[in-house]
């Protein structure tokens, strides 16, 4: 199997917050401020980082990567093989582990959560099910052979497969009996099997996950954890000053030499696998020409944005996938802040005189865009300098994610974590034609190439990695030529705490951690 250097690389640097020799406390509860309500805490309708930091604390998958390392180990899969030609895999299922609600971890719970996916004729398949055809892509059957056993077989090979079994979304196995009592009520009651199960949601204001006291594995320290929303980014830092709160990210610049200057406080900041991007919606006019959205990319300065409004956080990007993942091309030249280049190639393409369009902005704060709306404004001064007259729109979060996926705007302001540290991840899920489909398109630009596609899905049926990234590489020329977007940002990850918390890994996963 091969190994995703990249993944090492990132754990070693990511290492925990706040690791310390001293021995663990048991007990206690940890308040983590964030920006923003969940929609959801179904993993398989997840579609934020938030979501997904409540998500990976409930629920577990087949397998998982190893602390400190790119390596894949077992999670709720003890063992698994594949036939020679890696199209049929069999997994080996735990003995010892139960849902919390008390009912049992089976074979038939992996059959049920993968296959309420897959199966749009599953009673329990929902449409929001928008990550499926990404992590389950090319599932033809999934089967219990036996009451711990589980055989998937594939229509082809696909390399991504069992790193797209760790996958936050889609992946993780949920409670049959829960979904079926619940209906549609599971994803505000969530049930799976990780260390910490759900106690309560008060919606705008907390989520409160407990201890789970029949967790398989180590027992987590923290009896509690309290996801505590605090919208303005100012006011969440005000109240882990004070103490009311653990942990935050949404750091504000211009507040990170006011937190070094804190005693009491740890600033940490992390390489991150993330872009965060302009989407052009390809379909609409004038977006539909490959000049405009060149001209658009040279229109925009930045490097001004990077300095001002991420504070230096960050690197400006020039693909869609960040420099520390394998298989970047570092040798496509950036569109460099040209407005006079930009005015020209307008012109070329019959809008010499500008445009009028719309600007849609996030309203709320990510770790790939720290200021949505401030950039949007940026842009739309540096767009006003070639003709173009932006109108910023923004909408609530959640409508904001679900009109996008329809299509609905012409420009918007999105971005991307990755889930498993593959280039597929990124490329293949945002801007292949499979992901461009309404109303849940993951390619919220609609952007349609064959001879991307081409690349993309045969670089998913090869193992061969120095295949895979010459592969890749390519794409990126092609993605770049096209320009569907404008690659801003590969934002860092700047988080804060107070000083007697330790072990939250990646700011996201609470098994470990502690406080004094």
């Amino acid at each position: 199997m091969r190994k995703l250097m990249i993944l090492g690389i990132l754990w070693m640097i990511w290492g925990t917050a706040g690791f310390a020799q001293d021995q663990p406390k048991m007990g206690g509860t940890l308040i983590w401020g964030r920006s923003t309500d969940p929609v959801f805490l179904d993993p398989a309708k997840t579609s934020d980082s938030e979501e997904a930091r409540v998500t990976a604390n409930i629920f577990e998958g087949l397998v998982r990567y190893q602390d400190g390392s790119e390596d894949i180990e077992p999670a709720l899969a003890v063992s698994w093989e594949t036939s020679k030609d890696e199209k049929e895999w069999i997994f080996h299922l735990r003995k010892d582990v139960t849902f919390h609600d008390e009912t049992p971890f089976n074979a038939e719970a992996v059959v049920f959560s993968f296959l309420r996916q897959i199966d749009s004729k599953h009673p329990f398949h929902r449409e929001g099910f928008k990550f499926a055809n990404a992590v389950f892509k090319y599932v033809k059957t999934v089967e219990a052979i036996d009451e711990y056993t589980v055989k998937i077989t594939l229509e082809k090979p696909y390399a991504p497969f069992l790193y797209n079994l760790r996958m936050r979304h889609a992946a993780p196995i949920v409670s049959p009996s829960a979904v079926k009592k619940l209906g549609d009520q599971f994803e505000k009651h969530p049930v799976g099997t990780g260390p910490f199960r759900f106690a309560e949601w008060i919606p705008e204001d907390r989520i409160i996950l407990e201890k789970n006291p029949t967790y398989w594995g180590n027992s987590p320290y923290l009896d509690r954890i309290v996801f505590k929303t605090i919208a303005d980014n100012k006011t969440r830092l005000l109240e882990l000053q004070t103490g009311a709160i653990h942990g935050m990210e949404g750091i504000e610049p211009d507040a990170v030499e006011e937190i070094k200057n804190n005693k009491e406080l740890r600033f940490e900041i992390k390489p991150d696998l993330n872009v965060g991007y302009l989407a052009f919606n390809t379909e609409k006019k004038p977006f539909d020409q490959v000049k405009v959205r060149q001209a658009i990319n040279y229109a925009i300065n930045k490097h001004n944005l990077i300095k001002l409004l991420y504070q230096d956080m960050a690197i400006p990007a020039k693909n869609p996938i960040p420099p520390i993942l394998w298989g970047y091309n570092d040798e496509i030249a950036d569109y460099e802040y040209q407005p006079e280049k930009a005015r020209q190639l307008l012109k070329e393409a019959g809008c010499g005189a500008g445009f009028d369009t719309t600007l849609w902005a996030m309203p709320v704060s990510r770790p790939y865009m720290p200021q949505p709306e401030k950039i949007a404004r940026a842009i739309k001064s540096n767009l006003a300098a070639i003709g173009v007259r932006a109108e910023i729109i923004t909408h609530d979060w959640k409508n904001y994610l679900k009109k996008i996926a329809n299509g609905e705007h012409d420009m918007c302001l999105i971005g991307w974590i990755s889930d498993n540290g593959d280039p597929d991840n990124f490329l293949y899920v945002l801007l292949d034609k499979d992901n461009a489909v309404k109303p849940k398109a993951q390619n919220v630009a609609f952007f349609k190439d064959d001879r991307l596609h081409d690349i993309l899905i045969h670089a998913q049926q090869i193992s061969n990695l120095e295949e895979r990234i010459r592969l890749y590489r390519s794409a990126q020329e092609i993605i770049h030529e096209k320009a569907p977007w404008v690659p801003l940002a590969h934002a860092q990850r700047p988080g804060v705490f107070r000083n007697n918390v330790h072990n939250v890994i990646r700011f996201i996963q609470f098994e470990k951690a502690w406080v004094e």
